[in-house]
């Protein structure tokens, strides 16, 4: 069973929806012996990354998340659950994440070409690096998904295991271990994002 944090941010049914569609089991939950329980943890995320990281570290489903993932447990963060497994983001002031991927989260403006809107919203293919994560077994090199973003990942090279081209290779997809993000929405993305989901939910098998 798959617990998708319920932290008071994120697109939590369509996420559900979309991995009861690959034949897994989930549940959104904000109970910490839920999470507990659960085999897998997703961490959803939309908004801004100051308020979202206020409400999980008021909620104190933080320390569920460093007790879960450091027994193993895998934790996806999706879109800004993605950018919330960093260590702090620089949106409108710096703020702390959970220090799971060593980086940090950085404005697009000024950092891609004039020209470029921001955010960057649509379809961009998969730059795999040599690290390709075991999420993307079922994914060919371009194989596209649905971003929704103004802010990305820097800093993070040796945990970067996917860029996406928008003027500049932004990072798409990160790994350190038990810990996978994606700054795409797999549950937006299509059959591809779905195969990325059924991936996730396979690990361990």
């Amino acid at each position: 069973m798959i617990a998708i944090i319920d932290y008071g941010v994120g697109n939590l049914f369509s996420l559900s929806s979309s991995i009861r569609a690959v034949g897994g089991e989930a549940v959104v939950t904000g109970d910490p012996e839920v999470i507990r329980n659960a085999d897998k943890l997703i961490l959803p995320g939309v908004g801004a990354f100051g308020d979202a990281a206020a409400k999980l570290f008021q909620s104190g489903l933080d320390k569920v998340i460093y007790e879960e993932t450091g027994k193993g447990k895998p934790l996806m963060g999706i879109c800004l659950g993605m950018q919330l497994l960093f260590e702090e983001s620089h949106e409108y002031g710096v703020h702390k994440g959970l220090g799971l991927i060593p980086g940090k989260i950085v404005g697009m403006e000024g950092r891609i070409p004039e020209g470029l809107n921001i955010p960057h919203i649509g379809w961009n293919g998969l730059n795999f690096t040599e690290k390709k994560s075991p999420i993307f077994k079922y994914l060919k090199e371009g194989d596209c998904v649905y971003f929704v973003h103004s802010f990305y990942g820097i800093d993070c090279e040796e945990s970067t295991t996917a860029t996406a081209e928008y003027g500049i290779p932004v990072t798409a997809s990160v790994q350190k271990g038990n810990i996978y993000g994606c700054q795409f929405h797999p549950e937006k993305s299509g059959k591809v994002g779905l195969s990325i989901l059924k991936a996730f939910c396979e690990l361990g098998e």
